[in-house]
């Protein structure tokens, strides 16, 4: 790759190290996190991009104290793509994140075959740039199962849930999904409604509303090539 980070290079050369210091080869390393040993080669020669679970588990086992989950997380803010870094900022310090979904189920509740089938689908990214952004996506969902996560509430349009997305496996998994997190988070709360409501406001855009931990709340006003942040006076309101 001639475009790799400085960070995902990081990643790759304090592995190596780590796991030399170790006195394990890949294939025992592998092993013990429960990864194949392909995929550590190709983390440890930066052709692919760990994920949070990859960090977590090499910390874990090459007991290097949060690491690799530090750098990880570094990697997957530089490829998050560049109108959504200070959003995504914005998100893993909140208190509590409201949001509306029009068309997709969000972000924060796709499971990993719903977000490669949303990301590929127009076919306006790269194999590669999906692959990044399906990682980058699946570990905001991190929040999610903190000790104390933010309140969570989830606003859906009746459509999200009946238009297919990927095939029928991808889409059964992903309604089973919603079903599970709304009924064991206990800060997740999940709305639907009804086609029945005929036109309404929210129809006009997806947005989430986020409470920081001081100031005014902070709207995102989501889309799928762009989108925007506004922090204005009464926002509480919406």
């Amino acid at each position: 790759m001639d475009d790799r980070s400085p960070m995902l290079e990081h990643f790759a050369e304090e592995l190596r190290l780590a796991r030399a210091a170790a006195g394990m080869t890949q294939a025992v390393l592998a092993e013990a996190i429960n990864y194949s040993q392909p995929m550590v080669t190709k983390i440890e020669t930066c052709e692919r991009r760990p994920s949070l679970d990859f960090a977590r588990r090499c910390d874990k086992v090459l007991n290097t104290d949060g690491r690799f989950e530090r750098i990880q997380k570094r990697i997957s803010r530089e490829i998050v793509v560049q109108y959504f870094r200070e959003w995504a900022g914005v998100e893993q310090e909140a208190k509590a994140l409201r949001s509306f979904q029009p068309a997709y189920v969000p972000g924060l509740l796709q499971t990993e075959a719903y977000v490669r089938a949303v990301l590929s689908g127009p076919g306006l990214l790269s194999a590669e740039e999906v692959e990044e952004q399906v990682t980058a996506r699946l570990d905001r969902q991190e929040i999610l199962t903190r000790a104390k996560p933010p309140l969570l509430t989830f606003v859906l349009d009746e459509y999200v849930l009946r238009r297919p997305i990927g095939d029928r496996a991808a889409m059964r998994e992903q309604l089973l999904h919603l079903v599970k997190v709304g009924g064991s988070v206990p800060q997740v709360k999940i709305h639907v409604v009804p086609a029945s409501a005929g036109s309404y406001a929210g129809l006009d855009g997806p947005f989430v509303l986020a409470t920081p931990p001081s100031g005014e709340p902070i709207v995102y006003f989501d889309g799928h090539r762009h989108g925007h942040m506004d922090d204005r006076p009464g926002l509480r309101q919406l």
